[in-house]
């Protein structure tokens, strides 16, 4: 069933006045025609609105803080478009990026919801914003046919598709678009990837908001998988990957530590197995950490991601572990 063409990209913003500027430039020099931008300031405390006003796209400012879900619900709202192309204020569009919108929902079934993902280089370069976004690229573009969610970054949907689903609910502070996903393929749609669909992303990501994001995310994503039973599922960064690099991670140090202190060699032997399992594992990724800038980065990415980095993801998952049974305790079902 082919679709209209007018595209309505939509974009939330709160205090994003370092990039709601650049993402709009992105978004105003695409090599497509036929489109309109809504931008839903969620009562941004800084200069972000002042920065909106200077281009031709329609500004909806919320009366209160309501979070990113109420803010794209607002500009689903409020939009005339047949396709509705959610983005972030922190994102970059490819001059092609709304042209591949257009194609790949092109006579497909209003049932098919399509996604897209974050380039592997970031827009803004240095390790951790690399790091994060070739991590997020590979995780994202794994299972191409049957992905088990869409993100917002860059999720291209039909209008009519979306009010019958009734838009983004509000699992918690971040996850409306995995549960929007989920909810989704539980109707009968259909979720499907295509890399061609990119974005470029700006982290500004310092060791510690490296950190900071992996706990962040981590805690939020266990206890909604724990709400949902579906932990064990292989679901974009919340990777088999990941699961299996954060338990080596802590099998590593639990048998180094008491093997240095106690000066036991013997604890310390099974030490290059566990190496070798979780590089095995996780060779996809670090075949795209090279493919992204070389060998030199993807050594240095490579010990980040299997000695440092899955600390802070566990330390998230038991906070999200803990959050979950205390909610079940006292409020009954787990609230994120």
């Amino acid at each position: 069933m082919p679709v209209g063409k007018h595209i309505s990209v939509i974009i939330p913003n709160r205090n994003g006045g370092a990039t709601i500027g650049r993402c709009l430039e992105s978004v105003f020099s695409s090599g497509c025609d036929d489109f309109d931008v809504t931008v839903v300031d969620d009562c941004s405390e800084d200069n972000s609105v002042e920065i909106i006003r200077t281009f031709p796209c329609t500004l909806i400012g919320l009366e209160n803080h309501s979070g990113a879900a109420q803010a794209r619900n607002a500009g689903a709202e409020a939009s005339s478009g047949d396709i509705l192309f959610f983005i972030d204020a922190d994102c970059l569009v490819h001059e092609d990026t709304l042209v591949m919108v257009r194609q790949c929902l092109a006579g497909r079934d209003p049932s098919v919801l399509i996604g897209g993902t974050y380039t592997k280089e970031p827009a803004d370069g240095g390790f951790f914003n690399r790091f994060q976004s070739t991590f997020i690229n590979y995780s994202e573009t794994k299972h191409e046919e049957n992905p088990d969610y869409l993100a917002t970054h860059a999720l291209a949907v039909h209008a009519a598709t979306f009010r019958k689903l009734g838009g983004f609910a509000e699992p918690g502070p971040i996850l409306e678009d995995v549960e929007f996903s989920h909810r989704a393929r539980r109707a009968g749609y259909t979720l499907m990837l295509d890399p061609r669909i990119l974005v470029r992303h700006i982290f500004r990501f310092s060791l510690a908001g490296s950190l900071l994001n992996a706990v962040t995310k981590a805690r939020y994503w266990t206890c909604y998988s724990l709400r949902n039973g579906d932990i064990m599922t292989d679901s974009g960064t919340a990777s088999h990957e990941l699961k299996v690099n954060v338990l080596s991670c802590f099998l590593l140090y639990a048998l180094m530590i008491p093997g240095i202190l106690l000066r036991s060699q013997a604890v310390l032997y099974p030490l290059p197995a566990i190496v070798v399992v979780n590089t095995v594992v996780s060779r996809g990724l670090f075949k795209a950490f090279r493919q992204t800038k070389g060998m030199v980065f993807a050594g240095a990415a490579y010990w980040y991601y299997t000695l440092l980095y899955p600390l802070a993801v566990g330390a998230g998952a038991c906070a999200g572990v803990f959050h979950y049974f205390l909610s079940r305790s006292t409020d009954g079902p787990a609230k994120n």
